[in-house]
Formats: structure tokens, C-alpha cells, sequence
């Protein structure tokens, strides 16, 4: 994979990044696009913003759930779709600084941040249902607004002006994350202007323009052995129907989330896992909980997930692999079907091998007397550990691991819909 260079190198070191949707849609509990999926009046929508005080918002506690989950950067919602603005932007009154709260959410954040050297980066939607100038036509991700004030052109000053906001207001940036550019609107000078206000913001491809790196999303099952073919970040929420809070909200299992950050970072991709906070500026305990098993289990597992993508050794399905040198990493999407896992393809035999969910050294041998030149691992806890991802790191004596070939895996997903 080509990998960005300069002050957006970051972006290959920090692999697995928080998401947080969050905005005055959390008052009303039922999804962040509640505007355009129940056909709220935008006049009714806009009373939220007079009931939004998020008083329990704490932006050092939101930072602590992150690194004890092991995250390493943040993507924090801006402006979603509904336009309401969760910084101080001189571009609309349609912002935080106009609620009972009245106190800066982005700038608040990007202090804590700063103080941790903890990478923030930035959404920003392109859909905009609260600026009469932008084109709401009933695409997918709009609404239907009064055509008479459509401009597109008066729409891309104010997106400017407010992306210059952003890049100057709030000391460092490590990127600009777009979404729902539904017209397919094109221009250079957008990413111009952030890379030289911002030289370490990485850009997506949800944007203006082709951006530094892919965004599949959701249902998006990458089941290749190979790496990606250029820089990816995949993405999902722990809640199965929404992004931001939902109050009656249904949640995947921690073990699906563990299968995604496992495949993604494997292949040689980030992994953003995102939490809507409540109207209060809380997560909730369901979330909590997730980002809790996830972090023991990350914690364990996690140089073995970003270490270099290893293909063309072996050929196991349900299993991907990384290492180079002397070590080989097994990482186990599908629970082991029985106690022993033999190893088809790989030349040579393993000094060690160490589940390293437990820390347990597993048995290796020759074998069974059906294939007496196989490898075989045993020992492994099949039933007993199958509530998460499982992965077994092999130890040689010599330098045995290297890229047997340069197949990628090239990302056709395009700008898949974010929530």
C-alpha cells in the first residue's frame, strides 16, 4: 500500500480511532437523522437547539474512554446533516453558542486533545438542511427546502468560510472528514486551502475532491487475504441502527466489532468505532460496556493487528494474517472449529506459539498420522473462548516471514452513505 507521506504519516501510525455523532438530535433520542426519516418540520427540529445543555459533557472523560479502549484519534461531527454547527461559527446562528449550553464543543475538545497529543479530526457534512442556498432536491440524504434560494455556488462560499474556521480556530487539525457530497460537487481549492492551513489533516474521499483515503462503512466485508490497495478507514457504530444516540437503541455483540477492527487494521487499514453520546454529553452504559471488553481485548491483541500484513503463506478460511521476521500472527475471524487448527501451507515450523488473548503457549507438532508432514497447533480453547477474536502469535528461529507476493485488495466501495 502507498502510504501518505509528511505530516500526514500519522495516519499509518494511529490505526484504531474513536467516532462520535453528536448534536442536538440526541434531544429527541430517535436517530441523527430524525429530520429527514419522520419528516419533521424543520421550524419543530430547530426546537431541540433551545433544549440542548449538555451539562455532564466532559471532554477529558470522553478521551479517557477512548485510550482505555485503545483508541489513538478522534473524529468528532462538526455539522451533520441537519447544519446545526457544534463550534462557534460566525457563519450561521444555527450553533452550540446558541443553546442553553452556549459553550464551544469543538473548541473544548481540541483543548484536550492538545493536552494529550491525542489527533483530532473533523466531520463535516456536505448535505446541509438548514441552509437555504444548498440544493435539498430529495436525493438520498436530503430533504425537499424552497428552491428559489438554491446556489450552489453562495452554498460552497459558507462551506468554505466555515472549513477555514475550522482549520484556523482550534490549533492543529489532523483532518477534514466529508460526507454525502450527493450533487458530486467538484473543486480543488477546498483541499488546497485545508492542506495548507492544516498540513497534517488528513482528507477523506467523501469530499470535493479524491481525498488521501477510502471510507467503506457498516456491511462493508473485506473477506481478501490481501492488503489494501491505497489508505482505508473503515468504520462502524457499536448500535446497530444509528450513528448518534438512540434511545431504544439495539447493539451488535462485542464480538462482530472485534471481527471488523481484527479485518481492517489486518489488511492494513484504520478502524474508526463510533458511540452517540446522550443530550446530556453521556454514553450510555450499553456503549460503555462494549468500549470496556473491547479495550481488555485490544489491549492484548492489538501489536498483532497492526503489524504488517502478511499474504501468500497460508490459505486458511476465516483466518488473516500479519508479522514479518521471526513472528507470524494468526488472527482468527471465526471461532476454531476444535481444539487443534492445522497450519496447510506454512513451510516452517514454529519455535512457539502463544495464544495471546490468555498469554497460554500452545502445543505444535508434526501431525496427526493422517498428514504426518502438516503442522499442527493444539490446544486450543475451542467453547471456552469463543465470545472474542482469537489470535495466535508463532515464533521462529530465523527471519521466515516476508510478502510472498504484491496482490492488494483495491477497495471498490467508493463513498459508501455514512449515518
Amino acid at each position: 500500500m502507498q502510504e501518505l507521506s509528511g505530516a500526514k504519516h500519522w495516519f499509518h501510525e494511529k490505526r484504531f480511532g474513536m467516532f462520535v455523532h453528536w448534536g442536538i438530535y440526541a434531544v429527541g433520542g430517535i436517530h441523527e437523522q430524525h429530520q429527514m426519516r419522520l419528516h419533521v418540520p424543520a421550524a419543530e427540529y430547530q426546537k431541540f437547539a433551545e433544549q440542548f445543555n449538555p451539562v455532564k459533557f466532559n471532554p477529558a472523560e470522553w478521551l479517557d474512554l477512548a485510550q482505555e479502549t485503545g483508541m489513538e484519534y478522534l473524529v468528532f461531527t462538526a455539522k451533520h446533516h441537519d447544519g446545526f454547527c457544534m463550534w462557534n461559527t460566525k457563519e450561521t446562528d444555527y450553533n452550540i453558542m446558541h443553546t442553553p449550553y452556549g459553550k464551544d464543543v469543538v473548541g473544548m475538545l481540541a483543548e484536550e486533545c492538545h493536552k494529550r497529543n491525542f489527533p483530532l479530526e473533523l466531520y463535516y457534512s456536505c448535505v446541509d438542511w438548514h441552509h437555504p442556498a444548498y440544493p435539498n432536491i430529495g436525493r438520498h440524504h436530503e430533504i425537499i427546502t424552497d428552491p428559489r434560494f438554491y446556489d450552489m455556488d453562495a452554498y460552497m462560499a459558507f462551506l468554505k468560510r466555515q472549513i477555514r474556521e475550522l482549520c484556523t480556530n482550534y490549533g492543529t487539525i489532523h483532518g477534514i472528514w466529508w460526507d454525502m457530497n450527493v450533487p458530486g460537487w467538484r473543486d480543488p481549492s477546498v483541499a488546497e486551502m485545508i492542506n495548507s492551513l492544516q498540513p497534517a489533516a488528513v482528507i477523506n474521499n467523501r469530499g470535493y475532491g479524491p481525498g488521501d483515503f477510502s471510507t467503506p462503512e457498516r456491511d462493508f466485508q473485506a473477506e481478501s487475504p490481501y492488503p489494501f490497495a491505497k489508505p482505508t478507514e473503515a468504520c462502524d457504530s457499536v448500535g446497530q441502527h444509528s450513528w448518534g444516540y438512540r434511545r431504544e437503541e439495539d447493539y451488535f455483540s462485542v464480538r462482530k466489532l472485534e471481527r471488523q477492527i481484527s479485518l481492517y487494521t489486518a489488511l492494513g487499514g484504520n478502524f474508526l468505532l463510533n458511540a452517540g453520546p446522550d443530550a446530556t454529553g453521556c454514553f450510555t452504559e450499553k456503549a460503555r460496556l462494549i468500549f470496556a471488553r473491547i479495550g481488555k481485548w485490544h489491549q492484548k491483541v492489538a501489536q498483532a493487528l497492526i503489524a504488517k500484513p502478511c499474504y501468500g503463506l497460508l490459505k486458511l478460511p476465516g483466518i488473516v494474517c500479519t508479522g514479518e521476521g521471526r513472528e507470524l500472527n494468526l488472527i482468527l475471524l471465526d471461532p476454531p472449529q476444535g481444539e487443534s487448527l492445522r497450519l496447510r501451507g506454512l513451510e516452517w515450523m514454529p519455535e512457539k506459539a502463544i495464544l495471546l488473548n490468555s498469554g497460554a503457549e500452545l502445543s505444535v507438532m508434526r501431525g496427526p498420522e493422517t498428514a504426518p508432514s502438516a503442522i499442527t497447533l493444539r490446544h486450543l480453547p475451542a467453547d471456552r473462548m469463543n465470545d472474542e477474536i482469537q489470535v495466535i502469535r508463532l515464533e521462529f528461529g530465523d527471519d521466515v516471514i516476508h510478502s510472498a507476493d504484491q496482490t492488494v485488495y483495491e477497495d471498490k466501495s467508493g463513498s459508501a452513505v455514512q449515518g
